[in-house]
């Protein structure tokens, strides 16, 4: 079983997650956007800098529903092996 300051966490993550997701998705969209400029670049990456850095949702960790185990996780069953 993993220690509940990890699976708390990891449930704060995924709410930061979701939270930011429409404005980190603005934000890429502008710098991704062959069309924008220069500084509206720079001015999205400054933006996207100052957000939240566990609002990324590459920080979120896939756990077992059952015992929070981090490794051998199955994304299918939502269980580790």
């Amino acid at each position: 079983m993993a220690k509940t300051s990890k699976l708390a966490r990891n449930a704060q993550r995924k709410e930061l997650v979701a939270r930011y997701a429409t404005k980190r998705a603005a934000l890429k969209a502008i710098i991704q956007n062959p069309k924008s400029t220069g500084e509206e670049k720079l001015a999205a990456v400054n933006a996207l800098h100052k957000l939240p850095r566990d609002s990324s949702a590459t920080r979120v960790r896939n756990r077992c529903n059952m015992s929070g185990r981090p490794r051998a996780f199955l994304r299918h069953f939502g269980l580790s092996r």
